[in-house]
């Protein structure tokens, strides 16, 4: 009985545990260029033993080795997150000493929590339906989102923070997965949605329904230009608004925006200029039938969020944060709360638009499904 490839691509990705070990007790492999060679040289090889993997296949999609390859430094991240946490030792500290410094900063420590669980979890459901012959494409915007998101932030987070005085030559591995998400989602998006099958009847009735008519979406409208609203707000704050109002906040309740890391304020400058209008065309797209594009960019948006907001809200508490950082006690549960809607909002939006897609799509001539024509 052959092994069900996604369990193959697991058990690869296990090794990396064990390379980090090896590495760490070998000084010869302690110096920056040599971290940077080893660590090309360890991706070349996984790329080489999953295209053996899979050499008996007929057909494989491209993006199954971006998948699998990336598996593989998922474990590279949990390593390190179970490493600064305390949990583990011995794996990482050659490579926080001359590789990568900013990865044992809070930021860094809850990205790596985010990698190992939940991108690891994306990418066996993926490749386990990938070669099943299911689709894929929402799990892969979900990923893409979250993946771009998490690259945007962490790389000019590091070169403005205090961070940026400390940059080592595995630096540039980050280059590749900056690259490649926006490569991956390129791809995804180019591929044909798999559409749900509505009756005309139902979408044309849908679709003629106001806004106040649609207590969900209505719901949904307000909550999105909450979040916009609070999106300017912070983008204010992080660039030293002089105003009272962003004074009190960032001292007392989210002094974490002006830890010198320098991850928070690209954070927030991301919302900023990226988050903001995505938000806005959402609450359009809310309003407006046969917007179906709303099906693929609330997914990606939704990744986006929840991975930057669980970054923020778990660095914003963790013991690496400095303590005059950290959210302050007596507002803990307002700022939590605010963050936690915040992340919530989009993953709302994406779960309103799957479950209920008639008002989103286009409409056909009355009587038809998108699935099959009317006959004479």
């Amino acid at each position: 009985m052959r092994v069900p490839v996604e369990v193959s691509v697991f058990l690869l990705s296990l090794l990396a545990p064990g390379v980090l070990y090896a590495m760490n007790n070998i000084p010869a492999l302690q110096e920056p260029l040599p971290i940077l060679g080893m660590g090309m040289v360890v991706l070349g090889l996984v790329l080489l033993l999953l295209l053996l993997m899979v050499q008996n296949k007929t057909k494989v999609d491209p993006l199954f080795y971006v998948f699998a390859e990336f598996s593989f430094t998922c474990m590279v991240g949990l390593t390190n997150a179970l490493e600064q946490d305390g949990f583990i030792s011995g794996f990482m500290g050659f490579y926080i000493k001359m590789g990568e410094p900013h990865l044992s900063n809070s930021y860094a420590v809850m990205m790596s929590y985010w990698e190992g669980v939940v991108h690891h979890a994306l990418f066996f459901t993926i490749i386990h339906r990938m070669f099943r012959g299911k689709s894929y494409r929402s799990l892969g915007l979900l990923w893409a989102g979250s993946s771009i998101a998490q690259q945007i932030v962490l790389i000019p987070g590091v070169v403005i923070g205090k961070h940026g005085s400390n940059i080592r030559p595995a630096f540039l591995r980050n280059v590749p997965f900056f690259v490649v998400p926006f490569w991956a989602a390129f791809l995804l998006f180019r591929r044909s949605r798999v559409m749900p099958i509505e009756t005309a009847d139902k979408v044309a009735a849908e679709q003629k329904k106001s806004l106040l008519s649609r207590p969900v979406d209505l719901l949904l409208s307000l909550l999105l230009l909450g979040a916009a609203a609070f999106s300017v707000f912070r983008g204010f704050v992080v660039l030293d608004c002089p105003m009272d109002f962003c004074f009190s906040y960032i001292y007392q309740y989210e002094p974490y925006l002006k830890d010198p890391v320098g991850f928070p304020r690209i954070m927030m400058l991301v919302y900023l200029f990226y988050a903001l209008p995505l938000l806005t065309v959402f609450i359009y797209g809310l309003n407006t039938p046969g917007c179906s594009w709303m099906l693929d960019w609330t997914i990606f948006f939704a990744g986006a969020v929840a991975q930057t907001q669980w970054c923020h809200i778990g660095a914003s508490l963790h013991s690496r944060t400095p303590f005059t950082y950290r959210v302050p006690s007596d507002k803990l549960w307002p700022v939590i709360a605010l963050n936690v809607l915040l992340a919530a909002v989009p993953t709302l939006l994406a779960l309103r638009c799957h479950t209920s897609p008639a008002f989103f799509l286009k409409s056909v001539p009355m009587g038809q499904t998108n699935g099959k024509k009317k006959e004479n």
